[in-house]
């Protein structure tokens, strides 16, 4: 049992990867942006919206409270093992190679199907940004098959995927529908991250300034627009205007949209054999990006729910454009511009987890815990150019059948499990001795502190939504009854912390990032549940029939390592 959990050790001179270090702080913080402003902001905030009402708000400093947290856990990681690999090289040092693996592997599931729903979002704005200069691509080569399917035989009111199914060409007796702009751009991204990254950091840049101005118009321009009454509509639930008119659950119903908004600043720590003074930039690049988009998201979602009722997101992938529609705010030159901003958006994005994936695969190839093939460096290029490759196969061939909303509650609860992880892996670490120049997460007693917050919080939530409280045991209800249920354990866990905190003196700040990501967990459904367990089966079988055989510490406490 304990080769299983058998830890790395990580030296600053060991493995020179021969990747190059061209990347600054800010440098950092515009990969940062990149990764968090794009599809999360332009695609699935609609659907928060229309979820979580004006109240999504509430979902958006949630998360980015529990991202907080969880970035300073990432940084005192990245300070103390600056090599490429993200959660996963983490994992190894901190609880073992069978967690490593475990979060290798959803790491794998984060950067490539989370790219798959970022492809779709660009072909989503790319079709319509095409419309609107007059030129018209068939619906039945924007969408997939799946898509398509599910919109005509489920009464969907979607009619550009109603009449793709309807007027799709056969082949023999096989629909032929494809998502070709998504097709296009996986692959057009995936030479670009061939190439080399200094090539994609001056890109990346670029497109960063670009597209943080139209955001910026966005919110300058609507707010002139903004009706106050619209924060404050009719509740379904009580009746009476309210800023939560879905209820809290509601809110929380949308937390797979709201998150996947935040799940790429963690891409940046794959960036740590590429980055100069990894130790002091890394840390600080992953913050200052984190804060800034937090602020953004926020007067973001204020400005959309105050120009338009928040029903009316319901089905809508486009929402920055679609608010400047006629039927709402009608200025025709802001929905073109954010039409091309978001092409820009979603495409920043997309190159930032596809240069993330292949050092994933490079890291746990490194490792011995998958093929060598995948750590080959190109001559010329300085990238993993195999691992680049693949990950262009593995996003591209699901995108030929995969469905969007499938895709969004899967990567997400992938994400939040690596992030209770690594929260969990810094309370673990061993303290370390302070050096100049280098990020140091304060250590705080968290022994009072951390019961006092916690039961002080239940007790405000106590207060604010006294009803959900008092049915909290009603688990057969509806449309309340998983969302009670993952709330009962999360208040049974975070009890159990708590008598932790009081026994072993526990670090604060990690405590609370676990903490809040195990709240993020309550969001998912069973569904979430079952699919998520059946990909980590599907891992396990290859780490047992592979990895665990060929993993280099188990080479080398054989005595037989190359």
């Amino acid at each position: 049992m304990n080769q299983l959990f058998r830890r790395k050790r990580y030296s600053e001179s060991e493995h020179p990867s021969g990747l190059l270090r061209v990347l600054g702080v800010w440098d950092i913080v515009f990969f940062g942006i990149a990764a968090i402003i794009g599809a999360g902001s332009f695609s699935s905030l609609g659907e928060a919206v229309f979820r979580g009402g004006p109240g999504v708000i509430v979902l958006y400093i949630i998360c980015g409270f529990a991202c907080g947290f969880t970035a300073l856990c990432y940084a005192e990681f990245a300070s103390r093992i600056p090599t490429a690999g993200s959660a996963y090289t983490y994992a190894y040092a901190s609880f073992g190679e069978l967690i490593a693996w475990v979060i290798g592997w959803a790491l794998i599931m984060e950067y490539s199907f989370g790219n798959i729903y970022v492809a779709f979002s660009w072909s989503d704005y790319f079709t319509s940004f095409m419309e609107r200069i007059g030129i018209h691509i068939p619906d039945y080569l924007t969408c997939s098959y799946t898509e398509a399917k599910k919109a005509f035989f489920g009464g969907s009111t979607n009619q550009e995927l109603i009449n793709a199914w309807k007027t799709a060409p056969l082949l023999g007796n096989l629909k032929v529908i494809l998502d070709v702009p998504a097709l296009v751009i996986n692959g057009l991204i995936t030479w670009l991250c061939y190439v080399g990254v200094r090539e994609s950091k001056n890109f990346n840049n670029l497109f960063v300034l670009l597209k943080l101005f139209i955001i910026l118009l966005v919110i300058v321009v609507g707010v002139a627009y903004v009706n106050t009454g619209n924060w404050f509509p009719v509740s379904t639930v009580t009746g009476e205007p309210s800023f939560m008119p879905n209820g809290f659950s509601g809110v929380m119903s949308a937390v797979s949209g709201v998150f996947f908004a935040y799940i790429g600043f963690d891409a940046l720590s794959v960036l740590s054999e590429e980055t100069k003074n990894p130790q002091k930039n890394l840390p600080r690049g992953m913050i200052i990006s984190l804060v800034l988009c937090t602020v953004i998201y926020i007067m973001l979602t204020l400005v959309l729910t105050g120009l338009v009722d928040y029903r009316k997101f319901d089905g809508v992938g486009d929402p920055l454009a679609f608010i400047f529609e006629k039927s709402n705010t009608n200025i025709p030159w802001m929905e073109f511009v954010v039409s091309l901003g978001a092409i820009i958006a979603i495409t920043t994005v997309l190159l930032v987890f596809q240069m993330g994936q292949p050092r994933i695969w490079y890291a746990m190839s490194r490792d011995g815990l998958m093929p060598k093939k995948f750590m080959e460096i190109h001559p010329k290029n300085n990238t993993p150019s195999f691992a680049t490759i693949i990950t262009g196969v593995v996003v591209g061939i699901p995108i030929l059948f995969t469905d969007k909303s499938f895709i969004l509650d899967f990567t997400s609860i992938g994400t939040i499990f690596a992030f209770v992880l690594v929260c969990g892996g810094v309370l673990m670490l061993p303290s370390k001795e302070k050096r100049k120049g280098r990020f140091h997460l304060p250590y705080i007693n968290a022994r009072y502190i951390f019961p006092l917050l916690f039961l002080g919080g239940v007790a405000f939530f106590y207060f604010w939504q006294p009803t959900f409280f008092h049915n909290l045991m009603d688990w057969n209800d509806a449309t309340e009854g998983e969302f009670r249920i993952s709330i009962f354990f999360f208040l049974l866990i975070n009890l159990v912390l708590c008598g932790l905190a009081f026994a072993k003196k526990l670090s604060l700040i990690p405590l609370i990032g676990l903490s809040s990501c195990l709240y993020l967990l309550t969001g998912m459904s069973h569904n979430n549940w079952f699919w998520f367990a059946l990909w980590f089966g599907i891992g396990l079988i290859i780490y047992f029939s592979y990895g665990y055989r060929h993993s280099q510490l188990n080479k080398r406490q054989h005595g037989d390592a190359e």
